[in-house]
């Protein structure tokens, strides 16, 4: 009989891999990509396969990020205890775990928060099951709903991120974000030529503003993204 393998061994292995590989650099990132169990965020059957670095479906033509890609975008957003984050595109729930467990660590007192906004509603359940059973129920907010031009109810936010591609950044995104916060998001055509476009939003409102390189990401949907 083949021994089962223990899916914190296999975590432990593909954060490793990432590390070494120079995916990942921030030591708050590489300790919240080990505490947050990915097999608790995708679909039932593939359990076994949460830890293949590779997006997998959860139904509804939307994917659970490659576990690379959500590191690569951690890493970029500079995340720190205390921070308030808007992202778009809840999918399972998985990526805001990870920015949670920085922002939001149980053992601090700082009253960081994540703001996680879904326009598929199935999968803003999927998210919110998944959340509350994982322990983070109380510092992931999920929204149902347009996330495509933000959630102006709770901003300005220290930083935003979309897990969708846009054609471009929307301005409500960039209104949305505080002086000094950072913005990380995919832009670019459907499906294809895409790049992971990073922004600062300085103190006097001026934008800095890099390509991360080249992405692939499902499109996101909604007013500013590629149909309503």
């Amino acid at each position: 009989m083949r021994a089962e393998k223990d899916p914190a061994d296999q975590r432990r292995a593909v954060i490793d891999n990432l590390v070494s590989g120079g995916y990942l650099k921030d030591e708050k990132v590489i300790r919240a990509m080990l505490t947050v169990p990915r097999e608790n965020f995708v679909t039932a059957d593939q359990r076994d396969s949460a830890y293949i670095d590779t997006p997998m479906s959860i139904g509804h033509g939307q994917t659970i990020s490659a576990i690379h890609m959500v590191a690569i975008m951690d890493d970029a957003l500079e995340l720190d205890v205390g921070q308030r984050v808007l992202e778009v595109g809840a999918g399972s729930g998985y990526h805001a775990a990870t920015v949670a467990e920085i922002v939001a660590p149980s053992h601090s007192p700082n009253e960081g928060h994540v703001f996680t906004v879904e326009v598929v509603p199935e999968l803003a359940k999927f998210a919110e099951d998944n959340l509350r059973r994982a322990g983070y129920g109380e510092v992931v907010t999920v929204i149902r709903g347009d996330g495509s031009g933000g959630y102006p109810v709770e901003a300005p936010y220290d930083r935003i991120l979309a897990t969708a591609a846009a054609p471009k950044v929307s301005q409500p995104l960039i209104d949305q974000l505080k002086p000094g916060g950072i913005l990380v998001a995919p832009t670019g055509s459907f499906y294809v030529y895409q790049n992971l476009i990073w922004i600062k939003k300085l103190p006097d409102g001026k934008l800095l503003e890099k390509d991360l390189g080249g992405v692939v990401f499902v499109p996101m949907v909604g007013e500013y993204g590629f149909r309503a």
